[in-house]
């Protein structure tokens, strides 16, 4: 069977056992489900999610509802942006929701700004956590800034394709939400790929069936 200390032990190893032992005295274990709001932008934030299992879907949204997808947390990661929001007390500047299923520790953030002074393991884990979603982000600029629509698609398909394999349970709807694109312009782009024989086309998922063939 398959235990909260299990998942840290397998997710978080590099910290420190005193300070594990520590996270499962006070982490509250939470359960999601797709499509679960955990962090809306302009809240305070109060606790710092550490992600045991399953994916969340960080985005920054603006006043017309239209959306910009930043970056995935999956297992082994927190939200960079958001333990660095609670260590000033800021608004949180980002939106979290749940990509799939998942099982969260959430963890006050008095406990996790002490344990930047006690424990050397979690300091680091802050700095690398931060910086590994710096680059990401800068890559997805890069996609937007430098790239065509189908090879920002191709790129936003592998990283699903990372916490999900070759079956995305997906809507182009949604796609085009995430890429800040007109569904049909997203439809077209997959029936090309279809053609191609990259993938293949069901209702509300796309089958990977080729890789070298989605450009």
């Amino acid at each position: 069977m398959i235990t909260t200390e299990n998942l840290l032990d397998a997710r978080f190893s590099d910290l420190e056992p005193q300070l594990k032992d520590e996270i499962l005295s006070i982490g509250e274990v939470v359960e999601v489900k797709e499509g679960d709001v955990l962090l809306k932008m302009g809240q305070f934030i109060r606790s710092t999610m550490l992600i045991l299992d399953g994916r969340i879907k960080i985005y920054r949204e603006d006043e017309d509802g239209n959306e910009f997808l930043m970056y995935y947390l999956e297992p082994g990661n927190a939200c960079a942006f958001s333990i660095m929001c609670a260590m000033n007390n800021e608004k949180s500047q980002v939106t979290a929701v749940a990509d799939t299923e998942a099982t969260l520790l959430s963890v006050p953030f008095e406990s996790t700004a002490k344990w930047m002074h006690d424990f050397r393991s979690w300091d680091e884990f802050v700095i690398k956590t931060y910086r590994g979603r710096f680059e990401e982000l800068l890559l997805t600029l890069d996609h937007i800034a430098f790239r065509s629509m189908d090879e920002r698609l191709v790129f936003y398909l592998k990283r699903k394709m990372e916490g999900e394999g070759d079956e995305l349970h997906i809507s182009h709807q949604q796609i085009a939400r995430d890429l800040n694109s007109a569904r049909e312009v997203i439809s077209r782009l997959l029936k090309k790929m279809e053609q191609r024989g990259a993938l293949q086309l069901e209702r509300s998922m796309i089958r990977i069936k080729d890789l070298d063939k989605l450009l």
